[in-house]
């Protein structure tokens, strides 16, 4: 009954959204849910570059940056979504907020290791359809969870150029998804309710290069690859006759359990080239590619019939700019000041049309006077979707900060 929840829709409805639910996308029905995490607020401000590595920034989606830090760095990121929904018909405005990250580094001899809790993705939307001929049909369908991650990595620089990198990666959650149909004069409706616990482990492997052009420039170049992952789905279906009393509280008659396969969904692997020129603490530029294998990646349950999927590609190009790292009397030149524009085909296909999404991003980290910690905010504005063939088109604006704390720590005490 809820396999196609996006056609047509008549009437769109979703709540506002906290952090237990980390989206308001109908997208998030299929797949693994609406993949949340994008890279740290610093890397979102640049459109989500993430060539660059430093010594006091973790860098999640690259473990050989481990090898840059030279601070115990402790970050944790959280962000604040409004998106306009609109459909041929309607238009709805959600809102939400969420944490994104939650990581510790911890820097070595020519090395460093880096572990953390990341909300991969979500699940979470509330839409309703009415159609308007005999008999009078009202459909509701709704959905919560998502899954998170786990992750252990570490970075070692090999050469004085060259650092590598692993990072292994834990994957667990729980998604619910609901669908109610009423007819009108009709006492009692009917409700599908779908569970899925899912499980799996992933791996990534990282590059990092960095190099003098001259006395000021410098280059520098990122390599990724993340392993194909399987996620195990366990799943449950139940249908049921459902009434509401008059306080509004659902009565769920004569629950019935439907027999259903469990699922192995195949967490893409990825593959993310990306190069940058600069000079060290004044300025960079740079552009990143990124290949995810997404063709392989199927829905929990196996009887949805008018979604597939391809695989996804993303451009990404961004930099940032401080006036005067080292200025004492004018605060602000030592910001870091940072943009830049993404696209990205996001891989899902429904009713034979590609789900896109664009982006354009601006950010500042703002340094904590005193310390080497900082405080990054970074703004986006973006697209995805499309109203054709009863689809929705999400016109969105985000908000992300991120908290960076940084100092030694395992220092030798010099006096006793």
């Amino acid at each position: 009954m809820i396999k196609n929840i996006l056609v047509p829709i008549v009437f769109l409805f979703t709540l506002v959204t906290f952090a237990q639910e980390g989206t308001s996308s109908p997208y998030s029905f299929y797949g693994l849910g609406d993949v949340k995490f994008k890279g740290t607020a610093e890397n979102r401000a640049m459109g989500g570059l993430t060539v660059a590595s430093d010594s006091i920034h973790i860098n999640f989606q690259n473990p050989a940056s481990y090898a840059a830090l030279k601070l115990t760095s402790f970050t944790v990121g959280a962000s604040y979504l409004t998106t306009k929904l609109e459909t041929n018909s309607q238009k709805e405005n959600a809102r939400r907020t969420a944490l994104d990250y939650l990581a510790i580094g911890l820097p070595f001899r020519k090395g460093g290791v880096g572990f953390g809790l990341v909300p991969y993705s979500s699940v979470g939307y509330k839409i309703q359809s009415t159609t308007t001929e005999d008999p009078i049909t009202i459909k509701k369908y709704t959905g919560t969870g998502g899954i998170n991650k786990v992750f252990f990595g570490f970075g070692y620089q090999i050469l004085p150029k060259l650092s590598l990198g692993a990072d292994m990666s834990y994957y667990f959650g729980k998604i619910e998804t609901n669908g109610i149909k009423y007819i009108q004069d009709v006492q009692y409706g009917s409700k599908e309710n779908n569970k899925s616990d899912i499980y799996g482990f992933s791996t990534t492997l990282g590059l990092n290069y960095q190099t003098k052009i001259n006395n000021k420039l410098t280059l520098l170049g990122s390599l990724t690859y993340a392993t194909q992952g399987n996620l195990r789905s366990s799943n449950s279906r139940t249908i049921s006759s459902v009434q509401y009393s008059a306080s509004g509280t659902e009565i769920q008659i004569d629950p019935l359990e439907i027999p259903v396969d469990n699922t192995t969904l195949k967490l893409p692997s990825k593959l993310a080239f990306g190069v940058a020129i600069g000079q060290q603490k004044k300025w960079l530029i740079g552009t990143e590619i990124t290949n995810q294998r997404s063709s392989n990646l199927g829905n929990r349950f196996n009887d949805i019939s008018n979604v597939k999927f391809e695989n996804a590609t993303k451009y990404t190009l961004g930099g940032y700019f401080i006036p005067n790292y080292n200025s004492f009397s004018k605060y602000l030149e030592k910001f870091t000041y940072r943009a830049g524009l993404r696209y990205e085909n996001t891989g899902l296909i429904i009713n034979d049309k590609s789900i896109n999404d664009y982006g354009l991003t601006l950010g500042l980290g703002i340094p904590i006077t005193g310390s080497f910690s900082n405080v990054n905010i970074g703004f986006e504005l973006g697209k995805r979707g499309t109203t054709s063939a009863g689809l929705v088109l999400e016109n969105y604006a985000n908000i992300s900060i991120g908290l960076s704390f940084n100092d030694k720590w395992f220092v030798k005490k010099l006096y006793y």
